[in-house]
C-alpha cells in the first residue's frame, strides 16, 4: 500500500470513528444541557470550573463536567499540542500501561485509544502492537481534544490562585495577551505527577554546580551528553529512561547507581487494580488507606523489563547495586561520586528521585500552601510505618476539594480541587494514571455538579415553581358522572 492511500484510510477512517463518536454522543443526550445559573462578579461574568492542565486528566475532567451540564475551561501553560510531559520530558519509548486499558475514554468505546488505533491501522496492526509508543499516545490525545471541542486556552500560565469569601476563586493569569484575572466558582488542578510541587532533589544537589547535573523530569537536550561519563542515581522507570536516552545521545559511559541491591521484580501497584479498590479506597478508612498506599510505596515500582533491557544493550552501561550516595566532590569539570561500592569519576550527574509536594517550588499556591489540611494533622501511622509523602498528602473531601487546616482561615478554599496525583492517599489512583482517570474523573464532575445545585438550591426551587410547561392542555378528557344508583349510595 502507498503511503498516499494509507493517509487516505487513515483519513477516511478515523472520520467515520468521529462519526460514530457522535452519534454515541447524540443517542445519549450528551452534552447536558447547561443548568448552572450565571454569575456576575465585580461586573465579570464568573466562570463555572476553571481546569488548570490541559493534560490526560484535565481534559478528562472538562469532558465529564460538560456532560453533565457544567461549562469548563482549561488553561495550560504549554503551546498546544504539547500539554502533558509526553511529548517533553517523558524519554520512555512505550507506555508502562497495558494498551487494553480505556483511559479518558469515560464508557465511550469510540473515544479509546484502541478505536482510534483501529480507525487507522486496522485490526491486524492492533493485535500486532505490544504496548503503545509515548509520541503515538500524545498523537492520540490531541484527536482527543479536537474530537471532544474542549476549550482549551494554551500559552497560558496561572500565576496566583485566591479563593474569596464571596463565591469565587480568582486566578491571576499570564498569556501571550497580557495579564488578566478570571474568575470562577470552582477550580480543578489537574497538575500532574509533580501537580503540587516539583522533583525531588537530595540535599547534595545544592551544592553542585547547576552546569553539572540535571533531575531526570529537565526538559533538557540530551545531547549534549555525547562522549561523556554519565552517573544516573536511581532504579526506576525514568532512570532507565535517562540512561538509554544518555546512551542513545553518544554517551562514553553511563553509570546506574543503585541503592537498593537488586531491582524490585512485582509491580504490586497493578495487582491492587480492580474496580473494588478503585470505588472503595475512598470508603476504607484511615489505616487501611494509609497501609495500602505506603506498602505499596515500600516495595516500589519496578522499571518496565523493556526499558531496564533498552539500557542493558549497551556494553558500556553499568547497573552498580547498593552503591548508595556517600559524597559528592566537585573536581575541575567533573564529579566524583563516592559511595560504598567504590569512587566513580563523571562529567554529569542525572538524579532520577522522583517528585514531592514543595508548596515554595510553585508561587502560584503561595496564598492557599498555608492553609490545606494534610494528612499529617488527620493521622499518625503507626510507628515503622512513617511515610513523607503520605503525610505531606493533602486530606481531601469527597469532591477532591482541599480542606482548611484552620476553619475560617481560608474561606474559599473548598472552592479548589486537586486532581493530580496527591490525591491518590484520599481517593485512590484516579487522578494521575492511566488506568482508573476516567472513573477520578466522573467522580470529581458528579461531586462539583452536587456543590454548584446545593449553592443556588434557592433559585433552583424557584426556577421549579415557575415552570409552567403544561403536560396536558385540558381537552384530552371528558368528566364523567356517577349513575343514579351510585349517588343514591353516597346518601345513605
Amino acid at each position: 500500500m502507498s503511503e498516499t492511500t494509507h493517509a487516505t484510510n487513515s483519513a477516511s477512517g478515523l472520520a467515520a470513528l468521529e462519526a460514530r463518536l457522535q452519534q454515541d454522543l447524540a443517542w445519549l443526550e450528551l452534552p447536558a444541557k447547561s443548568w448552572v445559573p450565571p454569575k456576575t462578579v465585580d461586573d465579570q461574568q464568573v466562570l463555572d470550573v476553571a481546569v488548570i492542565g490541559g493534560g490526560q486528566a484535565g481534559m478528562a475532567a472538562a469532558v465529564s463536567l460538560l456532560h453533565l451540564g457544567i461549562n469548563a475551561v482549561i488553561y495550560d501553560q504549554s503551546p498546544a499540542g504539547f500539554e502533558g510531559p509526553w511529548a517533553t520530558t517523558a524519554r520512555m519509548e512505550t507506555l508502562r500501561s497495558p494498551k487494553k486499558l480505556t483511559g479518558p475514554a469515560l464508557g465511550f468505546a469510540a473515544l479509546t485509544f484502541r478505536a482510534w488505533f483501529e480507525a487507522q491501522f486496522g485490526l491486524e496492526a492492533w493485535e500486532a502492537l505490544d504496548k503503545i509508543p509515548r509520541l503515538q499516545w500524545m498523537e492520540y490525545l490531541r484527536w482527543y481534544r479536537k474530537v471532544m471541542a474542549l476549550d482549551v486556552r494554551n500559552d497560558h500560565r496561572v500565576d496566583a490562585i485566591l479563593p474569596r469569601a464571596d463565591g469565587v476563586v480568582e486566578l491571576h493569569i499570564d498569556a501571550p495577551s497580557g495579564k488578566s484575572v478570571v474568575l470562577a466558582r470552582r477550580v480543578v488542578l489537574a497538575t500532574g505527577r509533580d501537580g503540587l510541587g516539583g522533583a525531588y532533589l537530595p540535599p547534595l544537589a545544592e551544592s553542585l554546580p547547576r552546569e553539572l547535573w540535571a533531575h531526570s523530569s529537565d526538559d533538557m537536550d540530551y545531547g549534549k551528553l555525547a562522549g561523556k561519563r554519565v552517573g544516573v542515581i536511581g532504579a526506576g522507570a525514568s532512570s532507565m529512561d535517562s540512561a538509554a536516552t544518555a546512551l542513545e545521545a553518544g554517551a562514553e559511559r553511563v553509570d546506574l547507581l543503585i541503592r537498593r541491591k537488586e531491582l524490585p521484580r512485582i509491580n504490586k501497584g497493578k495487582g491492587a487494580g480492580n474496580p473494588g479498590l478503585t470505588n472503595g479506597h475512598v470508603n476504607l478508612s484511615d489505616e487501611w488507606k494509609w497501609r495500602i498506599r505506603h506498602y505499596i510505596n515500600v516495595q516500589q515500582t519496578p522499571p518496565p523489563s523493556g526499558s531496564v533491557q533498552r539500557v542493558s544493550k549497551f556494553a558500556n552501561a553499568r547497573f552498580l547495586f547498593g552503591a548508595s550516595i556517600d559524597k559528592v566532590e566537585v573536581i575541575g569539570d567533573s564529579l566524583r561520586i563516592t559511595t560504598p561500592r567504590g569512587a566513580f569519576e563523571i562529567d554529569f550527574l542525572i538524579f532520577s528521585t522522583g517528585f514531592r509536594i514543595d508548596w515554595t517550588v510553585r508561587p502560584e499556591f503561595a496564598a492557599i500552601a498555608p492553609h490545606i489540611r494534610n494528612w499529617r494533622a488527620r493521622y499518625m501511622p503507626p510507628v515503622g510505618d512513617e511515610d513523607t509523602e503520605l503525610s505531606d498528602s493533602p486530606d481531601l473531601g469527597p469532591a477532591f476539594e482541599f480542606q482548611q487546616k484552620h476553619p475560617g482561615g481560608l474561606p474559599g478554599l473548598e472552592r479548589v480541587h486537586c486532581f493530580c496525583y496527591p490525591a491518590a492517599l484520599t481517593h485512590g489512583t484516579l487522578s494521575g494514571d492511566i488506568p482508573a482517570i476516567s472513573d477520578g474523573a466522573q467522580r470529581l464532575a458528579q461531586g462539583i455538579a452536587s456543590l454548584l445545585y446545593g449553592e443556588d438550591v434557592n433559585t433552583h426551587y424557584k426556577n421549579i415553581q415557575a415552570y409552567a410547561e403544561p403536560e396536558l392542555i385540558g381537552d384530552e378528557w371528558t368528566p364523567s358522572e356517577p349513575t343514579a344508583q351510585e349517588r343514591r349510595g353516597a346518601s345513605r
